[in-house]
Order: structure tokens, then sequence, then C-alpha cells
């Protein structure tokens, strides 16, 4: 895991970190901005955006919406992590010393549609591999555990519950100690801290970036825990020590959890008490691990994309970009 896109912006502005740059997300556009390596010039990617509730109102109904934003997160993501590596100039080789026969025959079979079908495969794969390891082993794990202590089936969900979020900490701990995801993670303060100075109605500029804080309450870090303990709290309706009907429960229940965690983190970005604080505190103490502080270049970059979808989207602007 690199970094989760940050879902909702307060004036609309999303975004994420991704390989030597930042991309920032508007209602109908989005925009990347990566430090080439080698010129260490700034480039700018645009790609025009339909919200999903445009083609269907459907999918703009609450729960729906949110499962449908974490699979368009989950697209949008892949593409543009991959578009950074090339603009970044780390994906450099040449098609002749990096392509298998394998990789030919995919490109004259499939054509221009092969990124695209390789991204939807890979982001299938990523929701497969996800399930499995934060819905099925925790229910396997509970199981094995609750042998020693032969707890009943509401206390076998609590089990289920902390052994799930064991799992995800100990998960991102691991991701966080590797030199590439460290990067990656000061871009996430970059774009946190640009957000965080927008959203102040702060001038976007170098110096002004650096005084936010690099935590953001409505990042999808924060989106993440959030899936974890509303998770805990809905299998605790589901009381079954059968160990497939629980795996199967846990499964056909992804959907409504990601939908109820999405409604949670929009409730809590439009609102400012008590309740949303403590709701947020997870989330932001777990940004202490995924965002770290930019330096100034970083900050730079993701000023830029910020800027980008700003032009695009002037409603969005109010009084501080200049």
């Amino acid at each position: 895991m690199s970094d989760k896109k940050c879902p909702i912006g307060g004036k609309g502005i999303g975004g994420q970190a991704v390989i030597e740059g930042v991309m920032m997300r508007g209602k109908r556009m989005y925009a990347l901005a990566v430090r080439n390596t080698q010129s260490r010039k700034i480039e700018i990617f645009e790609k025009d955006i339909v919200p999903a509730s445009d083609k269907l109102k459907l999918l703009g109904w609450p729960i729906i919406r949110g499962v449908v934003s974490f699979i368009d997160s989950l697209v949008v993501g892949m593409k543009v992590i991959t578009k950074s590596a090339e603009m970044s100039g780390l994906d450099d080789l040449s098609e002749e010393e990096s392509q298998s026969k394998f990789d030919k025959w995919l490109e004259e079979k499939f054509g221009d549609k092969l990124a695209d079908y390789l991204i939807y495969f890979s982001v299938f794969i990523a929701i497969i591999l996800s399930v499995a390891l934060f819905m099925v082993l925790p229910v396997w794990l509970s199981s094995i555990i609750n042998r020693f202590f032969k707890a009943d089936t509401w206390a076998l969900g609590i089990i289920e519950g902390f052994v799930r979020i064991f799992i995800f900490l100990f998960y991102i701990f691991l991701t966080a100690q590797l030199k590439d995801v460290k990067r990656v993670f000061m871009y996430h303060g970059a774009e946190h801290k640009t957000i965080n100075c927008f959203e102040s109605d702060d001038e976007l500029t170098v110096e002004n970036v650096k005084k936010h804080t690099r935590l953001h309450k409505r990042c999808g870090t924060s989106f993440l825990i959030i899936v974890m303990l509303v998770s805990m709290v809905v299998f605790l309706f589901l009381r079954t020590d059968i160990l497939y009907l629980r795996i199967i429960s846990r499964v056909l229940l992804v959907p409504v959890v990601a939908g109820l965690s999405y409604e949670i983190i929009k409730w809590a970005g439009r609102n400012d008490n008590i309740i949303v604080k403590i709701v947020s505190a997870p989330g932001l103490a777990l940004q202490l691990i995924t965002t770290k502080e930019p330096d100034d270049e970083m900050i730079e970059v993701a000023i830029e994309s910020l800027k980008t979808v700003l032009k695009k989207e002037p409603e969005e602007k109010g009084e501080n970009i200049k």
C-alpha cells in the first residue's frame, strides 16, 4: 500500500500521493503534477471525469455512493500511479529492452485498450487480496484463538474485530518501512498540508502551506480505519460459530461496510464537534505513520496540482488562489 486517495474534500477537493507527485481531484476533473527526476521540472497531466451519479442517479444514493466511490478511487488511483511513473522518468527503459514476447503479444492483441484492461484486472486482484487479508483471515484466526477461550458468539465477533485491526496496523507498519513508500508518504503530507491551506482560505504559497498540519480527517487512511471499526460493529449482529457462514457473511457485507464508512467520513467532513473529533481520532493517529513532513519541492508539486484543478473549477476557488 502506498497511499489511499483522500475521497472527500471540504470544498470538493480530494487528492492522492503518487510516484514523485500529487494528484488533486475536483468534481469533474483531476490534475496530476509530477516532478521529473531528470529535468527536475514539474509536469502536469489533466483529465476530465464524469461523476457516476450523472450516468445513473441510483449510484449517488447514500451507501451505494460509498461503494462506487471506493471502486472509482481504486481505478483512478491505479491509473495515476502508472502515469506518474511514466512522467517522473523512472519508467524510461526502452520497450525493446523491457518487453517480453508475451508483452508484445498482448499489445498486438488488445492495442490501446491493454493498459485499461490491466488496470481493471489489477483492481480486481487488489480487491480479492484485500478481502482475503482483512475479512477472511481474521475470521479464521479468531476461530483458532477462540479454541483457547471458548467465548460466546458475540465475544467471538469482538475477538475477530481486534484481530482484523491488528492485521491492518501491522500491514501499515510493514509498508511504511519501505524506502520508496516513505517518499510517497512525504508527498502524502504535502497533499494534506496543501488542502488544509486551501480550506483555511490562505494563499497557496510554499511558506503558507508549511504552516499547516499534515493530518486531515477526511483522508483515505481514516476511511480504512473506520472500515475496520464499522465492520466490528456490523459483524457483532451476525452471530454464528460456523466458520464458513461467518466467512460468507463477511464477504457479502463488504459493500455495506464500505458504504456506511463512507457516509461516516462524509458526515465528519461536514461537521466539527466532540463526536466528530472522537470518530476522527483513530484515523488522524494513523496518519502519523502514513504521512511525513514534505520538503519544499514536494509542496511546490502539490500546489501546482491544486492550482490546475482550481483553474478548471473556479467555483471552488474562493480567495486563496493568486
